[in-house]
């Protein structure tokens, strides 16, 4: 699917009078269907809680770590350096957490708060391939997440 048609699914997601939840899902969804991604999963992240909660996920499961703390797996890598984290092959690495037993590579994308220093959130994608995630596929993913930012920020609609 061309970046221009996810990123235009993902906005009017945005726009919908749904419960976020249902918007949550469909994002995921989107996410998922826009490239050669098995498994998505959206996240609340709550630093002062040290929590990270899952609001929706699309692919073949539920995450087998559906509230973890903040220390923990890939994403605290991302909360810790507030960058996108793209971790190849998982089996190298000491900080993943598994989710799916055939995930290979995993890709941690952070949304940050309106000041750039807290992560309010986290967008996982997950493949079933070693190295799944190139440069042009972190760019669309990092555009998306800028893209939904207001999902996060606004988590009262």
């Amino acid at each position: 699917m061309p970046s221009s048609e996810i990123l235009d699914r993902l906005l009017e997601i945005l726009t919908r009078n749904a419960e976020r939840a249902a918007k949550a899902e469909a994002v995921a969804d989107v996410i998922r269907r826009g490239g050669p991604y098995r498994w998505v999963g959206l996240y609340d992240v709550d630093c002062d809680a040290g929590m990270v909660r899952n609001i929706a996920w699309s692919g073949p499961g539920a995450p087998a770590y559906p509230d973890f703390l903040t220390t923990k797996g890939l994403t605290s890598r991302a909360i810790a350096t507030k960058k996108t984290v793209n971790v190849g092959d998982v089996a190298g690495d000491s900080d993943y957490l598994t989710a799916l037993d055939d995930t290979r590579a995993e890709m941690i994308l952070p949304i940050l708060d309106r000041s750039r220093d807290r992560v309010i959130g986290t967008i996982d994608v997950e493949s079933e391939r070693l190295d799944a995630f190139d440069e042009q596929t972190r760019t669309l993913l990092e555009v998306c997440a800028e893209a939904l930012k207001e999902f996060w920020l606004n988590k009262a609609d």
